[in-house]
């Protein structure tokens, strides 16, 4: 049985508390990454006979050589002595300083201490589903996607000093997209980029953006990182990529004589506003021209970056780089250097990202997109505020798939977007009332509409027509519910009444309105068209599913049929293809993936296995059995509703049974109640009250409740043991059925009852909310313009003659 994709991920991450001890997440990172960097190279190359593979293992030098130094007094120098410097030796990608050190008693403990902590470490990888020699998943890499997931998750645990080595996963995906990278635009004499690489993961979606094997290259100051970087690519399949070591703005490391080298693409993620930006380097006489449009601030680099980068692009190349939100409106140098910027043509876009976004910080930032191809015809600068869309994720917010996927179709289509995305003239940018000021709500207002009180309504009544024109999308679809809905004459009043033009009064009341919409012919004509453009899809996507098979591709699998659903409902009205897509891939990441990844490893097969668990003291229990690709829930469904029915009448029965015993000890177990006085009702402390009691007359009454509550607790005990019976024997048949489900039947249990009957359930919750989100804007309306003022007044009046009244007959005045 493979190992589910998230098992694998959590397996992991608890190696890392095994090793972790006192240690800081960004020190022993770098001893499970080497781990995982190692186990994964001896799996894939160890045995290769490639003339020339792209990383070698010395002989002695694998993982399996370490398994040998388990328990060893000196392991951890033998480590560094037999592994790692071998290593280093065989392949001159890797450098010493790549690679931790595993005989520090400092980091590692001393002693027996260091000699166990290693050696469980070593264990944890032994593990026989952390086997990577057939490395499942070429387009899926299982392997890049653990490293990913402990990156981020060192992030996390590193706190604000340390997080820098990793660029959100979300945020380098929206980078990889706009800028336009793909399979159809590129080959392997393609290159990127990175400047300030960091641990390699936003060069890496570049790559996996583009579809196939490119040039990568890369330089990042700090040494750990750097060998982050080196191991990072491997492990991902781009053993050829060059990361170096260095200062980029000092000692820029790619050349080509004594120019910068140029790239077809750029992306990074610099640090924010970097105050040592120039030491080692004198602006004014770059030997590479960069700051000719002027010298960034001492104390903040961010513009050095940039300008960095616009020299390493190609004449026709493209780049991406997250900054600061104050390079957009910053003073001074900077605004020297931004006009010139503008002017230039290069500057294609901005997308305003969320905050808290990023490790090493809260601030927000912004994704600055350069194009150096028909820069001097560009008329405009495409500008996003996608702040509002993300999901908070612990300490942290995060972009969710639909924030990505609206960000890159936005961006890719360039269409204005109320309140979203507009195309900025130049003209406009340059005009005296901005002088190229970027700051985005100079031109996109985000900000939601204010809701405002009408004083005509609350002094006359009735609702403004311009709160109900503001509901336009839903008449669009619904005209006759808003005449079914509203009226110009107040309830009640003849057609001698004057009506109020720009007012309007609702004809039902509050309660009766959500079912008035939802059995409207409209409503109902809106309800199936949603539901046949879902039923399309669902037919089109269960044939893909089940299409798919052993050595199949997730991720390929995934990204077809979420596509086809956005393009199902992009136009369907009142709802957000962006939210349905959502539901899609929130299913995915929760159960789908771990389901395709099984299916891709051993087909579809539904093995039953037992569930063991092992104590302290090493004895193992088991605890029965389970399916992970089929749980026991669908299978009693489907082939055994009518045992599970029976089973659920008698819960029923036994819930009113204990019910009534409850209610009767309640009612009873006052100071005159015959419960009073007792420590704990129990069916022994009852029968002993019997015994007492005896038969005497004057007792009858408490005799019989007595015995009501012993018949209760006696029909209670039965039904529980029924009920066990009755679940044992389903049990029993449930697992019998397994081995006998064909592979037509494990599909459709697999496909329809799992994974579609969810998303069929989510898509039916939006339609929920169609009429929700409309019925509570109505409510709140007509709450508000309910009671006119004059109506209150004379409330007010009648309440006060009231209490006047009250105060007269008590003898009281208090005017």
């Amino acid at each position: 049985m493979a190992l589910k994709k998230s098992d694998l991920y959590a397996s992991l991450w608890a190696s890392c508390d095994e090793l972790r001890g006192g240690m800081d997440a960004s020190q022993y990172k770098d001893y499970v990454l080497f781990m995982l960097f190692i186990k994964y190279i001896s799996d894939k190359y160890g045995a290769s006979d490639a003339f020339a593979p792209p990383v070698v293992i010395p002989k002695g030098a694998g993982f399996k050589d370490m398994i040998a130094l388990k328990g060893k007094s000196d392991i951890g120098d033998r480590i560094n002595m037999q592994i790692i410097q071998p290593l280093i030796e065989a392949n001159e990608r890797l450098a010493r300083s790549d690679f931790p050190d595993f005989n520090d008693p400092n980091k590692l403990g001393e002693g027996q201490a260091m000699v166990d902590r290693l050696s469980n470490l070593i264990g944890i990888f032994q593990k026989p589903e952390l086997d990577f020699s057939r490395n499942r998943a070429e387009h899926d890499d299982i392997l890049g996607d653990a490293y990913e997931y402990l990156m981020r998750h060192f992030a996390t645990e590193s706190g604000k000093s340390k997080g820098q080595f990793y660029t959100p996963s979300e945020v380098s995906r929206v980078i990889a997209q706009v800028i336009g990278i793909s399979p159809e635009n590129t080959k392997a004499a393609t290159t990127a980029y990175d400047p300030t690489c960091g641990s390699g993961s936003l060069l890496l979606k570049v790559a996996a953006q583009a579809g196939k094997p490119i040039t990568l290259e890369g330089q990042e100051k700090d040494v750990t990182t750097a060998g982050l970087a080196r191991m990072n690519m491997i492990l991902h399949d781009f053993p050829t990529a060059n990361v170096q070591q260095g200062d980029t703005l000092a000692a820029p490391r790619f050349k080509d004589g004594e120019q910068l080298r140029t790239y077809d693409y750029v992306v990074a993620n610099p640090p924010f506003s970097d105050k040592a930006w120039g030491t080692g380097l004198t602006p004014a006489n770059d030997p590479y021209q960069r700051f000719a449009w002027g010298v960034p601030p001492t104390k903040q680099g961010d513009y050095a970056y940039l300008l960095h980068i616009v020299r390493s692009m190609k004449s026709t190349g493209k780049a991406a780089c997250i900054l600061p939100h104050g390079v957009l409106f910053r003073g001074n140098a900077e605004a020297v250097i931004r006009q010139q910027l503008v002017r230039s043509g290069i500057l294609k876009g901005i997308i305003g990202l969320p905050a808290n976004l990023f490790y090493g910080t809260g601030i927000p930032a912004c994704i600055v997109v350069l194009d150096k191809e028909n820069a001097a015809a560009r008329k405009g600068v495409f500008l996003i505020d996608a702040s509002k869309g993300f999901i908070k994720d612990g300490p942290k917010n995060r972009l969710r798939e639909q924030d990505i996927h609206r960000i890159v179709d936005t961006f890719t289509r360039q269409v204005d977007t109320p309140r979203y995305a507009r195309l900025v003239p130049l003209a406009e940018i340059a005009s005296p009332a901005n002088d190229y000021n970027l700051n985005l709500p100079r031109y996109i207002d985000s900000s939601e509409p204010e809701d405002l009180h009408d004083i005509e309504g609350h002094l006359r009544g009735g609702i403004p027509e311009r709160d109900l024109d503001a509901l336009g999308n839903y008449w669009q679809v619904l005209p006759g519910v808003r005449a079914a809905l509203f009226s110009p004459l107040p309830p009640g009043e003849g057609s001698g009444v004057r009506e109020r033009p720009g007012y309007s009064y609702l004809r039902l009341p509050l309660p009766e309105v959500r079912p008035a919409i939802l059995h409207h012919p409209e409503f109902t004509a809106f309800n199936q068209t949603v539901t046949q453009r879902f039923a399309g899809w669902r037919t089109a996507a269960t044939k893909q599913l089940t299409a798919f098979g052993k050595d199949g591709h997730p991720r390929a699998l995934i990204e077809r049929i979420a596509e086809d659903l956005l393009a199902a409902f992009r136009e369907a009205p009142l709802l957000d293809a962006y939210d349905i897509y959502q539901h899609l891939m929130d299913d995915w990441v929760e159960t789908m993936q771990d389901d395709a990844y099984l299916i891709a490893a051993d087909g579809w097969v539904a093995k039953t296995s037992r569930i063991l668990e092992t104590d302290k003291k090493g004895r193992t229990r088991d605890r029965g059995w389970t399916c992970e690709l089929i749980p026991k829930s669908l299978i009693v469904a489907r082939y055994f509703a009518g045992e599970q029915a029976a089973i659920d009448a008698l819960q029923v029965e036994l819930d009113a049974a204990q019910a009534s015993q409850m209610e009767m000890e309640e009612e009873q177990g006052g100071d005159e109640g015959i419960f009073n006085g007792y420590d704990s009702i129990t069916a022994v402390a009852v029968k002993e009250r019997i015994r007492k009691i005896g038969r005497d007359p004057d007792d009858a009454d408490e005799l019989t409740l007595l015995g009501q509550w012993l018949h209760l607790g006696n029909r209670m005990t039965a039904l529980k043991k029924q009920i066990r019976e009755a679940e044992a024997a389903l049990d029993r048949l449930a697992y019998a059925k397994y081995p006998t489900l064909t592979e037509a039947e494990i599909k459709t249990l697999v496909v329809d009852d799992k994974w579609m009957a969810r998303l069929a359930a989510a898509v039916q919750g939006e339609l929920e909310r169609v009429s929700q989100t409309l019925t509570g804007r109505i409510r709140e309306l007509a709450e508000r313009y309910a009671t006119p003022l004059p109506k209150l007044t004379d409330e007010v009046a009648t309440l006060a003659a009231r209490v006047e009244e009250h105060l007269a007959k008590m003898g009281a005045s208090w005017k």
